[in-house]
């Protein structure tokens, strides 16, 4: 029997479809789902790693390449220029000159509680890591890439590459560079090395660039003689210097700088640099006040003395000495120069007069200038009265008329008008019976702890015993004929300029001191910006002053130096 068409046509239709359907997919319809999908990512999943591979293959020799390409840059210039400081006699801060308050000190001269109070304050891990923290570089690229706030962390040689070697700039290529470099630094330096030129270049405030000037200016002592609560103090300021710099005059500062301190010992006890005694024993520093106050301005006369003298002796320019980093002790005594800063207040003047005084003390025989008065105020009188200024001679000199003087001093007898302190200079020869000697405020210069210059006393007969005898009993009027004048003090004073006395003078010394004050008195002149001598006002009488100036400063003196036999 014979089928129909249409289920013919139904049968080859469906055995056509049949036969036309792909294989994979016939495959496929035998394959569970779950398999066919981990297959699918299986494959990407390799294909991705060999990309991960391949880009991470890529960078390692992108970064290979630019650390071999890398070279350590030198600081920039204004990272090693120093300031140069001046001291009084006993060591105490005097000022300094420089464009930057820094000077560069070894590592072998700071405490290594220091070093392990701001290592502990900065980076615990310095001593091992390389250099660099991932998660800090992580973080400052994550923040240039967004917009986001300013980000710390960084080691201690990332941060002396960013302060010393590298521009302040911020941005990702910068900020690569910067580990790039600190890597390279880590691997070629000693940790002694980058924590020295950290030490000597990173911001502790009150304008101190380096760990020296921040120990001046905190505490008023050199690094070598910070303690271990001053290190430690100094070490929590590196945070927020220009906040923390108020610390010792701000209640608020202080006390949160005081947390800060507290957290930084608590780490150097728990990491072994400090033991717990050391620890339980520290006390809460006190600070010098900042500010500083106004007397400094006063001081500048004996600094351009002293720097002018510090720079002959070492045959440099004055530039050069700012500039160098160098330690001046001078010869002056601080307490002496600070009470007579106090002891000529209150002169005033008649109306149009300006009254204005000089004092000079001097150590007789050596030529050691103890105190340099040149003015009350630098700023307002660069001209140094002490140095400069003339003295109407009057009696001042008349002792030294009647004598035969030998150089230097041969013009003082004729001279109209001698300088306070060539007169001073004279007067300290007759206290010495005769001998001159030539007057020096700079004890000694050095610098990184070496000693570069040392004073020795250039002295010269100028009188005969004879004619000191006779400078003496004109001067005085003692020691009379007959008489010792073993360990006594005389004691004079005298004007200058006639009935107007336009200078007045007084003077008293021994055979260890000689301290001369001198007031003077000027008016407005006839062209702008020129004075002249003017006459001193009657009350409070100036004689009187001067004897009183002299007589106080005496005093001190007596009471700080050593008996005499």
């Amino acid at each position: 029997m014979r089928e129909s068409p249409s289920s013919t046509g139904e049968e080859s239709g469906h055995g056509k479809s049949a036969r036309r359907t792909p294989s994979w997919a016939r495959h496929s319809s035998r394959v569970p789902l779950r398999r066919r999908l981990r297959r699918t990512w299986g494959r990407w999943a390799r294909r991705l790693a060999v990309s991960v591979l391949v880009l991470v293959a890529a960078l390692c020799g992108a970064a290979a390449v630019a650390y071999r390409l890398t070279e350590i840059p030198e600081p920039h210039p204004e990272t090693v220029v120093q300031s140069t400081v001046f001291t009084d006699a006993a060591g105490a801060y005097l000022g300094r000159r420089g464009p930057v308050d820094r000077q560069e000190v070894p590592l072998s001269q700071v405490p290594r509680y220091v070093q392990d109070a701001v290592i502990a304050a900065e980076n615990r891990s310095f001593r091992s890591d390389t250099g660099v923290s991932p998660k800090a570089i992580g973080r400052a690229v994550w923040a240039s890439v967004t917009g986001g706030a300013r980000q710390g962390g960084s080691t201690i040689t990332q941060q002396y590459v960013k302060n010393a070697l590298l521009s302040p700039e911020r941005s990702m290529s910068r900020k690569l560079r910067e580990a790039l470099i600190a890597v390279k630094l880590d691997r070629t330096r000693s940790k002694d090395q980058i924590l020295a030129g950290y030490l000597n270049t990173v911001y502790f405030g009150r304008g101190s660039a380096g760990i020296e000037a921040a120990a001046r200016n905190y505490f008023g002592v050199s690094t070598r003689q910070l303690t271990v609560a001053q290190g430690a103090a100094l070490a929590a300021i590196v945070n927020i210097p220009s906040y923390y710099e108020k610390a010792g005059s701000d209640p608020r500062v202080t006390a949160r700088l005081q947390d800060r301190w507290a957290w930084v010992l608590d780490a150097m006890e728990a990491g072994g640099a400090i033991t717990s005694a050391q620890r339980a024993g520290a006390v809460f520093p006190a600070f010098r006040f900042y500010p500083p106050g106004t007397t400094e301005g006063q001081r500048q006369y004996m600094i351009d003395v002293a720097a002018k003298e510090a720079a002959k002796q070492l045959g440099i320019s004055g530039d050069e000495l700012a500039r160098g980093g160098y330690t001046v002790r001078t010869t002056f005594d601080l307490a002496l120069q600070d009470a007579a800063t106090e002891s000529v207040k209150g002169l005033k003047g008649r109306a149009g007069t300006r009254p204005h005084s000089a004092v000079v003390a001097i150590r007789p025989g050596d030529g050691a200038v103890r105190l340099l008065y040149g003015g009350a105020d630098y700023a307002r009188q660069p001209f140094n009265d002490a140095v400069d200024g003339a003295v109407e001679a009057g009696t001042a000199t008349e002792p030294f008329g009647r004598v035969r003087l030998g150089a230097p001093l041969a013009e003082l007898g004729k001279s109209a008008a001698p300088t306070p302190l060539k007169l001073a200079s004279a007067y300290a020869a007759v206290a010495a019976d005769g001998v001159y000697a030539a007057p020096y405020t700079v004890a000694s210069v050095s610098r990184g702890g070496r000693t570069l210059f040392t004073a020795r006393p250039s002295v010269r007969r100028v009188l005969a015993e004879k004619e000191a005898f006779v400078a003496n009993a004109t001067m005085f009027d003692w020691p009379r004929p007959g008489e010792s004048a073993a360990g006594e003090s005389y004691f004079t004073a005298g004007a200058g300029g006639g009935i107007t006395r336009r200078t007045v003078w007084s003077t008293r010394l021994d055979r260890e001191l000689a301290i001369t004050a001198v007031l003077f008195a000027d008016r407005p002149g006839r062209r702008k910006g020129t004075v002249v001598p003017a006459q001193l006002p009657n009350s409070p009488a100036p004689t009187s002053v001067a004897e009183g100036v002299v007589a106080r400063l005496w005093e001190l003196a007596e009471g700080v130096r050593p008996a005499r036999g």
